[in-house]
């Protein structure tokens, strides 16, 4: 890393344990040493050298309650005492299953089989492999491959690297390791919807399910897309005997201003996947939900008809006390409003940013934020200035964004946006 070890400021856990540590996302040879963090309270982090740094981006877009709220804690305090864990082969539990029939009742349509995994990535390999043995059990043993779309991501591990952007995403160098699908543009003009509808009439017999981010494409560079490409999907989903997957693990849980992105389309998937602000961004977890007519093809005297996926932590009493509480709060405090007010403040707060040179676009949807510039040479470099500045933000791409906490005061989300406009106006 490019700082030196040894520093005074630093404790003694620190420095034993950092050189035994592989960071994601970074070349270890070059990249800035990580920060020493301590302490989380409301949008707050709390450094080891006594710094404060304000959170832009809620712990990657999951802690929409912000850090320690206490109806959460509570919760998981109880739930310790009670039962940590407990295998879920051949067991259920009260949280899970509480859960489950909460999430049901949330979700649009008969999206209503709930199968718990651990990570937003494991949830989309499930879907997949939901998507494809759908078929097997049909008896379509032909039609096993995926729809998915340019600036899409959908997670790290093998399967999902093979539905992300095989260009412009993190994935390209394994792209001749990977298993083939198709990806075409979203069908979000004329030219790319005739595109769209070209690629169906000559692949249609192969795909078993089209998979998108509704709304947002968030690890591709915050992309947006309107409710009717969503629209445009599902219609062709029908006409085709496709499968719908949408990975809301980002847009869900109202990041983009309704409950669910899908809500905005007026539409249903056959499969859902949800992660991040899951738990409140408290503790890992994430489901993937079916609708009855996928469930529905699994049911066999055939044992090879059932879904033979199941983590070891799955459905984790204490993530799913974590969700419990996080939904409690949904329900309770004025989340979706709070959404508007950020919206609101960010696209007035952000639009001076469009003056600035090397700006291309600044775009904002819910409790999303973007500056998005022609490039960024060095995201490393950018990070320093905002943490020396005392906010969190964590550029990626050709993007500075913020993705805060829905109970952020206005004043710290005004802190973050104005030094956002001070950066950049240094860079240009």
């Amino acid at each position: 890393m490019s700082a030196a070890p040894n520093d005074p400021t630093n404790p003694e856990w620190y420095e034993a344990g950092l050189p035994h540590i592989w960071l994601p996302y970074a070349q270890m040879k070059t990249a800035s040493a990580p920060l020493a963090a301590v302490k989380t309270y409301g949008t707050t982090l709390e450094l080891a050298d006594g710094r404060t740094l304000t959170d832009g981006v809620a712990a990657w877009w999951t802690a929409c309650h912000g850090y320690n709220h206490p109806h959460i804690r509570t919760a998981v305090e109880t739930q310790l005492a009670a039962m940590p864990h407990i295998m879920f082969g051949g067991t259920v539990h009260e949280p899970a299953l509480r859960l489950a029939r909460r999430l049901s009742a949330m979700l649009p349509g008969d999206l209503e089989r709930v199968f718990f995994t651990d990570s937003g990535s494991v949830s989309v390999e499930v879907a997949m492999k939901m998507a494809i043995q759908y078929r097997l059990n049909k008896g379509q043993t032909k039609r096993t491959k995926m729809l998915a779309f340019k600036g899409g991501y959908h997670g790290d591990t093998l399967a999902t690297m093979a539905v992300c952007d095989p260009e412009e995403g993190m994935h390209h160098l394994y792209g001749h390791a990977l298993a083939q699908h198709i990806i075409a543009p979203l069908p979000q003009d004329e030219a790319s919807t005739a595109e769209f509808y070209r690629l169906l009439k000559h692949h249609a017999h192969e795909i078993t399910a089209i998979i998108t981010e509704p709304l947002v494409q968030g690890a591709g560079g915050m992309l947006f897309h309107t409710p009717e490409v969503l629209r445009t999907l599902r219609k062709a989903a029908d006409e085709h005997d496709m499968l719908l997957i949408l990975d809301e693990i980002f847009t869900g849980f109202g990041r983009t201003g309704t409950l669910f992105a899908c809500e905005q389309a007026g539409i249903v998937p056959d499969i859902i996947t949800l992660s991040k602000a899951l738990t409140g961004g408290n503790m890992a977890l994430a489901a993937t939900v079916a609708r009855r007519h996928v469930f529905d093809a699994f049911l066999s005297d055939n044992p090879e008809h059932a879904l033979m996926h199941g983590p070891t932590f799955m459905a984790n009493p204490l993530a799913c006390a974590c969700a419990n509480a996080s939904l409690d709060l949904f329900e309770q405090e004025p989340r979706l409003k709070q959404v508007q007010h950020i919206q609101a403040v960010l696209a007035e707060t952000l639009e001076p940013c469009r003056a600035l040179p090397g700006v291309k676009d600044v775009r904002t949807l819910g409790a999303i934020g973007v500056v998005e510039l022609e490039k960024i040479a060095n995201p490393d470099a950018l990070r320093q200035q905002f943490i020396a500045q005392g906010v969190w933000i964590r550029p990626f791409r050709s993007i500075v964004y913020l993705t805060p906490a829905f109970t952020i005061a206005e004043q710290d989300l005004r802190k973050l946006t104005a030094t956002i406009y001070r950066v950049l106006s240094e860079q240009a």
